[in-house]
């Protein structure tokens, strides 16, 4: 059984909107994006020598920053050796299997990274809230995950898991700000505010969440996101931090 340990950002006993939002200013923000940056495309070119992937999942409410956070992950990476899924609901093949089944194939080969714009961690969130699973079907899900995450690790993979929380009225301004941009109208549509009309629900779940799948080899890190730069810099700083510990498995 995984042992299950704090998310890295969210303080005990601290509700997801209480999260404290930091700025920080463009002066600071451009010189440390491009230092990072350059550090992470040593770091995953070390992975094409070892015998370990690098896993990195986004998760979140809407319009918290995931696709930006993804793009400064990634544009600096070698494309040969990265892949970025965008997670949507299952298609009629997928409904056939377990949940997970559709994950397997998405995985990164060894010395690869992978990037998940959403994940399998939908079961115990959209899908516990929206009713897609049944109750017994999202509690089960937890250590099914676990156990999923834990066959990742011991394998070699690292794996990091960030959530991505803005305030309620940061995402009310930001969904206005799409609608109201002719380049961005086609990131909003009905399913974002009938999910914003249970944001109570979706903290809640999220919350369960943290609290059953943050383990010591996969632990969650919460990022206050209301300012873009600040959540886009603690992304990358801790994908760098994360790897720069990790121990080097060769090739046998």
């Amino acid at each position: 059984m995984p042992t299950l340990k704090e998310p890295n950002g969210l303080k005990k006993g601290r509700r997801l909107d209480d999260l404290e939002h930091k700025s920080i200013d463009e002066e600071d923000y451009k010189p440390k994006l491009k230092e990072y940056q350059l550090k992470l495309l040593n770091l995953t070119r070390e992975l094409a020598e070892a015998r370990r992937s690098l896993v990195v999942v986004f998760e979140g409410p809407d319009a918290a920053g995931k696709g930006g956070a993804i793009k400064r992950l990634a544009e600096r990476l070698d494309p040969r050796l990265l892949r970025v899924h965008s997670i949507i609901k299952p298609t009629a093949e997928e409904y056939q299997h377990h949940y997970m089944w559709r994950f397997w194939n998405k995985l990164a080969p060894y010395g690869q990274t992978v990037i998940f714009d959403r994940s399998w961690y939908g079961r115990v969130l959209v899908e516990r809230v929206e009713g897609f699973a049944t109750e017994k079907e999202w509690k089960r899900a937890y250590d099914e995950i676990n156990e999923f995450e834990r066959m990742l690790t011991d394998d070699g993979a690292v794996l990091l898991k960030f959530y991505l929380h803005i305030s309620k009225d940061e995402q009310l301004f930001r969904f206005k700000r799409r609608e109201a941009d002719p380049y961005k109208h086609w990131k909003i549509n009905d399913e974002d505010w009938r999910n914003r009309r249970k944001w109570e629900e979706h903290n809640a779940a999220a919350e369960d969440m943290f609290e059953k799948t943050s383990t010591e080899d996969a632990p969650w890190s919460v990022i206050a996101a209301n300012y873009k730069w600040f959540a886009r810099l603690r992304v990358l700083r801790t994908v760098v931090e994360t790897l720069e510990r990790a121990e080097p498995r060769k090739k046998p």
